[in-house]
């Protein structure tokens, strides 16, 4: 368990990027980790330099207690978080588990504190304050969290952030719980937040709209320090924002060094997608297998068709042999395989692999395409038509 100094010092830098994967991200409708898996993939946060990893939340069993207590004894690098209600019972079952750092949560919107606590917001005030007192007496690094601050007013946030300041805690957290915001709303509303509160505020966006790293890219241009993320975006309904999507929006397009090790986000990924039962979709930003497929590209400048080096995530660049295949695409391919064509010879297996693309609605294997060739070189017309194919002299 890290000093609640220790703690401040790993959090020091301009953008820390702060992982739920095994908290949110285990809310995800079917999925369920083993403490084993946890285990591995807390690890593997870590040594991607994730700066803080909640690690779940005590209250919900034994089994889940003992996962956040382990974590919490692995020795990261990381601080280790656990999750609370604005509750004494939930932070001392965090104390139980030796946790470093604890998140202090409660709703924030009218509709949620008046439907779902039956309570009224200075009930939720006083909660805030008595919980987080006694967190900080205990020693713990606290983010005070509002949840479904998006649907809250702007006035009472303001004031759910005073108190917890005032109570002790070390930030305050802007919960998109139902995935609301826009980009423009939430950073307006951060900036303001930062500038009356003079808190340190942290970013938990949801992407029921698509929205989630768009907010968070857009808080953290408003002052947020603090973005929490999870692997894969996974989580309840759609999704978080997720952590590789963050950590490298930050990097090219924000220009701040979160101190991730892009190249391993690719390998946490694969880890939760075991774990979870979730696939990585081909074309998911940054990790997907196909985000640096090129079939109509230019293949010898990659910084006219590639936004960043996909080595920089541990990926490489693929050529898709199909229908939008140019002929450059097709003597590359036919080169790695030892074979060199004339430009009239690219030319004519362009026009066959185009064909064989359309009529098997896909892609080619290199295989296939060195069939092709070896029809077109022998004047087989391996299509079902009238067609002839003139074979290529030599």
């Amino acid at each position: 368990m890290k000093s609640k100094n220790e703690v401040v010092s790993c959090l020091s830098a301009p953008l820390c990027i702060c992982d739920s994967t095994l908290g949110s991200g285990e809310q995800a409708a079917g999925a369920v980790f083993s403490n084993i898996e946890k285990y591995r993939i807390a690890q593997l946060l870590n040594e991607a330099g994730v700066r803080q990893i909640e690690a779940g939340n005590p209250i919900l069993g034994e089994e889940e207690k003992k996962a956040v207590r382990h974590v919490a004894h692995m020795g990261l690098d990381a601080s280790v978080m656990a999750w609370n209600r604005a509750d004494i019972g939930d932070v001392n079952a965090s104390l139980d588990c030796d946790v470093d750092s604890v998140t202090i949560a409660l709703p924030s919107s009218s509709i949620q504190i008046e439907n779902m606590l039956k309570k009224d917001k200075q009930w939720v005030l006083d909660k805030i304050y008595e919980s987080t007192a006694y967190a900080a007496e205990h020693g713990l690094y606290i983010s005070v969290v509002a949840e479904d601050a998006s649907r809250a007013d702007l006035g009472y946030l303001i004031d759910f952030a005073k108190e917890a300041k005032e109570a002790g805690a070390d930030r305050f957290g802007y919960s998109d719980t139902l995935g609301l915001d826009d980009p423009f709303n939430c950073y307006e509303k951060i900036k303001m937040i930062k500038q009356i509160s003079g808190f340190d505020v942290e970013i938990i966006t949801h992407n029921d709209f698509g929205m989630a790293t768009a907010n968070t890219v857009a808080a953290i241009k408003a002052g947020a320090r603090f973005a929490r993320t999870t692997a894969m975006g996974l989580g309840p309904r759609a999704g978080c924002a997720p952590l590789e999507e963050v950590a490298m929006a930050s990097k090219h397009m924000l220009g701040i060094d979160t101190g991730i090790d892009t190249t391993k986000l690719r390998g946490v990924a694969e880890s939760v997608s075991t774990a979870s039962g979730f696939l990585i979709w081909p074309t998911k930003p940054i990790i997907g297998s196909k985000c640096f497929a090129q079939e109509d590209g230019i293949l010898n400048i990659p910084e006219c068709t590639e936004p960043y080096d996909p080595a920089e995530v541990g990926m490489e660049r693929t050529l898709v042999i199909g229908k939008h295949s140019v002929r450059n695409t097709i003597v590359a391919a036919m080169a790695k395989m030892g074979i060199e064509l004339s430009r009239d010879e690219g030319e004519q297996l362009l026009g066959m692999v185009r064909k064989a693309s359309v009529m098997m609605h896909r892609s080619l294997s290199d295989r296939e395409l060195f069939l092709l060739y070896e029809d077109m070189m022998s004047g087989n017309n391996t299509f079902d038509d009238d067609t002839p194919v003139a074979p290529v002299t030599q």
